[in-house]
């Protein structure tokens, strides 16, 4: 990563020349009371985070910008990040076209190990109270696949690179933030630009007893974003009293997610009352599990040894909802129950057919985890000087997948804010001038998506009345509809065009 010198930082829009090197880090800081001045400083280095940068620096018009990112963990780690080809991480995501878009267009797709990149071009989506309630996606012309299954880490550390290539930035990782306030304190001196007013440049302290100063402060910082608090902004939402299991799986030779099937690749999410269990391809016989099940059957799937916690995850996409209720009382045994259980009621055409993934056959070591899901939103992505992108602005259910998506659109559209604040003259920490355009842009958009998932997640979750049958109306209804209609709405909503 190239690294900056900090007290060299701005003129006001003018950076400096300084070190490539990721060895290359000792540099000069300035006191507290003497900050050093960025134009946009960037808390967080996740995917959003790098995003932005990334895409600042690749646009001419921004790329003269001094740049800061201030990240808790170690980089170096991340831009070394290497797994075996047959072991992947827990924490993947299903890229968009819109986001693998935005990824090329800022030059980082480049810098992606396609190796571990898995197109799929089909999704089969069931009600698991209704066998007969099912809707099916397949990647609309002219779009190669509906979305390309890949680990986190292998976007962050393809940002990464990608940023290494270009100007460098000032990278001050391994580092937190003790406190961030408005303006110098009383007793500072003048600044060495002395027409810059600095009273309303938000100042943030570094563990390492340091101040940096920004124009634009951007929090990346997830959902306990400390840029967001010191902004004031208020979030909206609730806890779904849900936890998402995850887990690295390998499947049956048979797999429907085998490139060479001539099918193409399959990915599966069946909605069961207590919430969606899906599968998604990874390269060969691998598979991304997300689980969306209650605290107690998130800890009790953990409990189980690995030949059960297969069982269980095989009968969820094959068996009744009472009967997988049931198989969730035992305390083991999963596996000679299903055994059992699908030799008196076998369901060999719908796995046939492809309606239902393969057999997961083993489970990548240590892979199992669980967290707990929500929602959030924040009222606003922005206050004078300061903007929120990914999760400090918004946390998603993940049953449609679309998490780090969001978080990739906040940073395409912040970057085109920014960039036309540049070119039009503007103070990129404006409100009026620049960030509005941003809050505008994303806020009702994430809105929208946000109150989608939520009420799907609540739909899916009544396990009887009058919605049950109608939803499975519904749903054979849009289904119906092939590329017509609500369907293919469905599918533009889901790719982010």
């Amino acid at each position: 990563m190239a690294v900056g010198n900090p007290s060299k930082a701005l003129s006001p829009y003018i950076c400096s020349s300084c070190s490539r090197s990721l060895k290359l880090r000792s540099r000069k800081f300035a006191t507290a009371a003497s900050p050093d001045i960025y134009d946009v400083v960037c808390v967080g280095g996740g995917p959003a985070g790098l995003s932005l940068l990334t895409a600042l620096r690749s646009s001419k018009a921004t790329s003269h910008l001094s740049l800061a990112l201030v990240e808790s963990q170690d980089l170096d780690r991340a831009q070394k990040w290497h797994l075996p080809p047959d072991q992947y991480s827990n924490r993947a995501s299903s890229l968009t076209p819109s986001s693998q878009s935005f990824l090329s267009q800022i030059g980082a797709w480049s810098h992606i190990d396609t190796s571990r990149v898995q197109p799929y071009q089909h999704m089969r989506v069931w009600d698991g109270l209704s066998s007969t309630s099912r809707i099916s996606f397949d990647s609309p012309a002219p779009e190669p696949a509906i979305a390309h299954m890949t680990e986190n880490q292998n976007i962050i550390r393809a940002l990464l690179a990608r940023l290494d290539s270009l100007e460098p930035i000032s990278l001050l990782d391994k580092t937190s933030i003790t406190d961030i306030h408005l303006g110098p304190p009383p007793s500072s001196p003048a600044p060495e630009h002395a027409s810059l007013n600095l009273s309303s440049y938000p100042h943030v302290t570094l563990s390492s007893k340091h101040t940096i100063a920004a124009r634009l402060l951007v929090g990346a910082d997830g959902l306990n974003s400390p840029v967001r608090t010191f902004a004031g902004i208020q979030t909206r939402g609730w806890d779904y009293d849900r936890h998402g299991v995850v887990a690295t799986l390998k499947l049956s030779s048979e797999s429907s997610h085998n490139p060479e099937n001539p099918r193409g690749v399959t990915a599966y999410q069946r909605f069961l009352p207590t919430g969606p269990i899906a599968l998604l391809a990874l390269p060969g016989p691998y598979a991304s599990l997300v689980w969306t099940t209650t605290p107690t059957q998130a800890a009790r799937l953990k409990s189980l040894n690995i030949e059960d916690f297969i069982a269980t995850v095989n009968a969820a996409f094959r068996l009744s909802v009472v009967d997988l209720d049931y198989m969730f009382t035992l305390s083991s045994g999963q596996l000679s129950e299903l055994q059992w259980r699908e030799s008196v009621s076998p369901n060999t055409s719908a796995e046939a057919n492809g309606d239902i993934p393969a057999y997961v056959t083993s489970v990548q070591e240590s892979s199992i985890a669980s967290f707990p899901l929500r929602l959030r939103h924040a009222s606003s992505y922005t206050t004078h000087r300061t903007a929120l992108i990914g999760d400090a602005a918004h946390t998603i259910h993940p049953l449609a997948g679309q998490g780090l998506n969001m978080g990739l659109a906040d940073s395409k559209s912040l970057a085109s804010a920014v960039e036309y604040a540049i070119t039009h003259g503007a103070d990129t920490g404006s409100e009026m001038n620049c960030l509005d355009k941003y809050n505008i842009d994303m806020w009702m958009r994430n809105n929208r998506l946000l109150g989608a998932v939520d009420k799907l997640h609540w739909l899916y979750s009544v396990k009887s009345g009058p919605v049950v049958p109608f939803r499975g109306v519904g749903l054979r209804a849009v289904d119906a509809l092939g590329d017509l209609g609500l369907k293919r709405w469905f599918m533009r909503q889901a790719g982010g065009l």
